[in-house]
């Protein structure tokens, strides 16, 4: 999957496809027309790259269905992200008068800096294709946008996941498992010979006291690796009746168990669904867009989104997110 910050060079805009770009104030739906495909056929392509958007998205998907998500409207114009994150007050006075003088108090800011690169994958159609398709009745092929669309979602997931070794003016993206703030705690190997799903409850239990501490009150999805999808489906104790997923979805703010294949074995994550913990910074919504080249016998398209992950904690380092791993304390 390949990365791009800036649709120009310099500021500059060359061709007739950086042309349409500025003209448009950066809006990529300027190089969707019908010149090339026809609306059926956009239709066709535009339904492959969603339907293999949907089958990949999984923790993205967990917060922008729950509304945590910061749409800006300013497609590929803009390229940092900036907001505050603030400390906390003291406590309220308590007094029968309301008289009683409190304490000033006064919340200090900090700024974060997010950068907002596109994440795009290309494909080409050559217009032989195209023609035998309109000519003879064949479906277009629409395998690569399909592919397209999947590799756009896995980084995606990536990025939300492990954050992304990607810098710009001195920014850089952070998930679950490197924010520098998120809370650290020891697991055991819940493949090992000693492990029981009894152990693995009072570690859920104290992973989500950690966020507790933090002032952190959930609700709570807990993202598990692959490799450990096979123990929560097993009966939580002996001759028992109820698997090991029930007992921890009987935690209470628990809603929900993800397995998610950008995990690393052995690391579990649990994060505080609410917006200052985590949540989507979308500039530009999934779209697939096309130019032309070879004097017009390819046509190049392009699925690209910004849709960038903000992994949140406040000025004194506080957050609803817990990394558990072994010996990662």
């Amino acid at each position: 999957m390949e990365i791009i910050t800036d649709a120009f060079v310099g500021g500059q805009g060359f061709g007739s496809v950086a042309e349409k770009l500025l003209a448009n104030n950066c809006d990529p739906n300027a190089l969707r027309n019908n010149t090339v495909l026809l609306t059926d056929e956009w239709k066709v392509f535009d339904r492959a790259v969603l339907k293999a958007q949907e089958s990949r998205l999984n923790a993205v998907a967990d917060l922008m269905t729950r509304g945590l998500v910061m749409p800006t409207g300013t497609g590929l114009a803009q390229t940092v992200f900036e907001s505050q994150k603030s400390s906390d007050m003291a406590d309220a006075e308590v007094s029968m008068d309301g008289e009683t003088r409190g304490r000033n108090d006064r919340i200090t800011f900090g700024i974060d800096n997010l950068p907002l690169p596109i994440i795009h994958k290309d494909f080409d159609l050559s217009v032989r294709t195209l023609n035998m398709s309109r000519r003879y009745g064949q479906p277009l092929d629409v395998s690569q946008a399909e592919i397209a669309g999947r590799k756009n979602a896995e980084t995606q997931e990536e990025m939300l996941m492990n954050g992304y070794a990607y810098q710009f003016n001195a920014s850089t993206i952070y998930g679950y498992t490197n924010h520098p703030s998120r809370n650290l705690y020891d697991i055991t190997d819940w493949n090992g010979s000693a492990f029981t799903p009894e152990i693995g409850l009072t570690q859920i239990l104290g992973m989500k006291q950690m966020a507790l501490d933090d002032d952190h009150l959930g609700p709570f999805v807990l993202y598990l690796p692959t490799d450990y999808e096979t123990v929560i489906g097993e009966d939580y104790k002996s001759a028992s009746d109820k698997a090991f997923r029930t007992r921890l979805l009987e935690i209470d703010q628990l809603v929900e168990i993800k397995v998610s294949s950008k995990l690393a074995d052995n690391n579990i994550v649990l994060v505080e669904m609410q917006s200052e913990t985590a949540r989507m910074i979308e500039a530009q919504p999934l779209v697939t867009v096309q130019w032309e080249t070879q004097g017009g016998m390819k046509t190049n398209f392009k699925v690209l989104a910004i849709n960038i992950p903000q992994v949140r904690a406040n000025k004194d380092g506080k957050m609803g997110l817990v990394h558990g791993g072994i010996g990662i304390a």
